[in-house]
């Protein structure tokens, strides 16, 4: 993080926002002194757990013998005070508030946790404009504020801010304000960051305050293991934000050769083209318990979970669950069920290790007599007005959704383990047509391999 900033000015006017106990200040310090060019640095720091302050100052004591050896003139103030109130406070240029700092560089790992809709912080940036759901991008946001024109960033967040509808304002910010140069993506999610359980990926942005868009995109990955290597390449802008994608979704294309779209060649159809829609299934069980059944009978439904998925069908029942394997028809019910038909149903979760993240398969209401079925809401299901899709367009969507272009082409940005339905309108697919054409070419089990041969062969 520390090797990324471009520019060593004079005077480094430092800002390090949840500092911790220092460890990103002390790397940049080291990193200037060795570089030269630098005869000035002043951290500011905000940390507010008071258990961590006098590390943090310890910390800034080895910076400053580390900066008098290098003859550079060091200073740091540390506020034991939530950044949020104190930043919001300053860009307000309330009363009582600090003078505005002219920060041109900013090291951090913001803290990750969510925002509530009506927490005190949520509502002070509110008040300035800044409109997200999690601390993390708060932070983010409120430090490219309080950078001035070439300012410098280097932040290190989760990656669930590159796509989805929650993060949308906060791109616009980060994109509108801030000069893209490198994302540096961690691809274990076990290597670097395994005692923290950590759900998704997470990787390390630095962007310059500068409102030009860049021609090009540093993608850079490693493990995240230890003296792991680093691989890199240069993308163009595009690659990253589409010019023309109104959710501003950042792709990081990590291999050179994901060069080949979904949404090239024959595959450029939205949903609404092939007049499909998609959905969370509406089972909640723990809000319909009195109406789960471990096993069917006359009175119920199929109720369909991930764990009934096997391969590119359904299975059910499945015995020795323990998961029930049915839903009472009542008219409590009624709004839980669809009628029984072909639905495409695909896992809403997935392991970390789980091979792809987009994990498709077939509802046959030949396989499994019944008038009416559930999904549960680990589960999305693609319907037509709330019903099924012919045979042939449920094989050949499902096909399509498994197929490793697709896995690839989702990974570029989503880091998540988590799919939702969100995610699933916002790909493009082959046409109704096409779909058809390949589900019917479809007349048993493939494996990867032989999957991804005819889809590749058919749609491109």
């Amino acid at each position: 993080m520390a090797s990324m900033f471009l520019a060593a000015p004079p005077e480094i006017r430092l800002l390090d926002a949840g500092a911790g106990t220092g460890n990103l200040t002390e790397a940049l310090v080291r990193h200037l002194c060795a570089i030269g060019g630098t005869k000035r640095i002043i951290v500011t720091a905000y940390e507010l757990d008071v258990s961590l302050i006098a590390a943090l100052r310890d910390t800034y004591d080895r910076c400053q013998q580390e900066c008098e050896r290098a003859a550079i003139e060091f200073t740091a103030k540390v506020h034991n005070e939530d950044f949020v109130s104190s930043a919001v406070s300053i860009l307000r240029g309330d009363l009582f508030s600090s003078e505005r700092p002219l920060f041109n560089s900013a090291i951090v790992n913001p803290p990750y946790r969510k925002l509530r809709s009506d927490s005190r912080s949520r509502l002070l940036l509110r008040s300035i404009g800044i409109e997200t759901s999690n601390f993390y991008s708060a932070f983010t946001a409120l430090i490219i504020r309080l950078l001035v024109g070439n300012g410098e960033l280097v932040a290190i967040t989760p990656r669930s801010f590159c796509n989805g509808p929650y993060f949308r304002p906060f791109r616009t910010e980060l994109l509108d304000s801030m000069s893209l140069r490198r994302l540096h993506l961690f691809e274990s999610r076990s290597a670097a960051f395994g005692k923290d359980n950590v759900l998704q990926e997470n990787l390390i942005l630095h962007a310059v305050k500068e409102q030009s868009t860049p021609h090009e995109v540093m993608i850079s990955s490693s493990s995240g293991q230890e003296n792991a290597p680093v691989k890199e390449r240069l993308v163009g802008f595009p690659d990253v934000v589409a010019y023309n994608d109104p959710e501003r979704i950042i792709h990081i294309r990590v291999k050179e050769h994901q060069n080949q779209h979904p949404d090239s060649g024959r595959v450029q159809a939205k949903l609404s083209d092939l007049g499909l829609s998609v959905s969370t299934g509406r089972v909640v069980d723990f809000r319909a318990k009195i109406f789960l059944r471990r096993q069917p009978a006359v009175d119920t439904a199929p109720l369909i979970y991930p764990s009934h998925f096997d391969g590119a069908t359904v299975a059910w029942p499945k015995e020795g669950s323990r998961k029930p394997n049915a839903l009472l028809v009542a008219d409590q019910t009624r709004a839980l069920l669809v009628p029984s038909a072909f639905y495409v149903l695909v896992k809403r979760f997935t392991s970390k290790e789980e091979r792809r993240r987009i994990v498709a398969s077939v509802y046959d209401p030949k396989r499994i007599n019944a008038k009416w079925v559930a999904f549960e809401n680990h589960l999305n299901y693609f319907h037509v007005n709330g019903g099924g899709l012919s045979r042939s367009l449920a094989k050949g969507l499902a096909a399509f959704l498994n197929s490793t272009l697709v896995d690839s082409y989702f990974r570029e940005f989503s880091g998540h383990t988590q799919v939702n339905a969100a995610d699933l309108r916002r790909l493009t697919y082959p046409s109704k047509a096409a779909l058809e054409e390949l589900g019917r070419k479809i007349q048993h089990e493939l494996n990867q391999a032989e999957l991804d041969k005819l889809v590749e062969a058919n749609l491109y």
